[in-house]
């Protein structure tokens, strides 16, 4: 956990928020509400003590009338905390430790959320047994991305939105099956 912190900690003190137009690695989030939503959830954690391990910065010359938040990373942070259960939907990142792979599942799967999932693993094996377990509507492994490309279907589980979108699978949305059962006799 520690080593895997300080490279993380490296790489998240470059992240820079923007503009939509600028090359940044987070733009604004959607609303003033969602901005002070994200800022609330932040300043709570930081008032019941968990520790700003590292935070990017807003870019210089960003306009002031957009909702921004500069990337933060929480960590060690307590898992019944409300920052670890909610869909923050903002650039914080929270930093739990596990024990083994059945904790890191545990732990997934403790929210009433699961919109979004990535492991990180070399163990091919691991890979798909862990993604089998996580109750998550999209799962990356090695990598991570909102969404990915247009023909895979996008949803959650849960608490975390409802149907698919994209793919296929959104054509059933569409459509309405109906059942009829005839008894000729």
């Amino acid at each position: 956990f520690d080593a895997f912190i300080e490279r993380l900690t490296a790489a998240f003190g470059e992240l820079v928020t923007a503009s939509h137009d600028a090359d940044a690695n987070c733009g604004p989030l959607v609303s003033r509400a969602q901005q002070q939503r994200v800022q609330r959830m932040l300043a709570d954690a930081e008032a019941d003590g968990v520790p700003v391990i590292a935070r990017g910065r807003i870019a210089e010359g960003t306009p002031e009338q957009g909702y921004y938040v500069a990337p933060t990373l929480l960590g060690p942070v307590p898992r019944e905390h409300t920052i670890a259960r909610e869909e923050v939907f903002g650039p914080v990142l929270c930093a739990i430790p596990f024990r083994d792979e059945a904790d890191a599942i545990a732990l997934a799967n403790g929210t009433d959320y699961g919109l979004v999932a990535g492991i990180w693993t070399r163990d091919g094996a691991r890979q798909m047994r862990m993604a089998r377990r996580v109750r998550a509507g999209q799962v990356f492994v090695n990598g991570y991305g909102a969404g990915g490309g247009i023909e895979l279907p996008f949803g959650g589980m849960k608490k975390s939105g409802h149907g698919r979108e994209k793919g296929f699978e959104a054509l059933r949305e569409f459509s309405v099956v109906k059942t009829v059962v005839l008894n000729h006799g």
